[in-house]
């Protein structure tokens, strides 16, 4: 019985930080997002990413993800629809040199 307590506890304060990361976000969606002007590169936005990162993922990977993200945007990083990966997929890829 003790083990299903520690699973839900465990379970309750991984939602907790959970929310905890998403509300700042949506505080940034409803009150800065709108005075500034559209400029993000992707789609979805960084701030719908990282809060679909978030539910997806939970904290400590959809954290890795939102930051991730929000550090490609610059000039010459990506741009295009780039989707959360989905839950178990890797989330990031090393890139090997070919050898010949």
């Amino acid at each position: 019985m003790e083990r299903i307590n520690d699973f839900f506890l465990i379970r309750w304060i991984r939602q907790l930080f959970t929310v905890l990361l998403i509300v700042p976000i949506k505080l940034y969606q409803w009150v800065i997002s709108p005075v500034l002007p559209k400029t993000c590169r992707y789609q979805p936005t960084c701030s719908e990413y990282a809060i679909e990162s978030l539910r997806v993922h939970g904290p400590v990977r959809g954290l890795f993800l939102g930051t991730k993200r929000i550090l490609s945007c610059h000039p010459w990083g990506g741009h295009g629809y780039d989707p959360v990966p989905p839950k178990g997929a890797p989330i990031f890829t090393i890139k090997r040199k070919k050898t010949k």
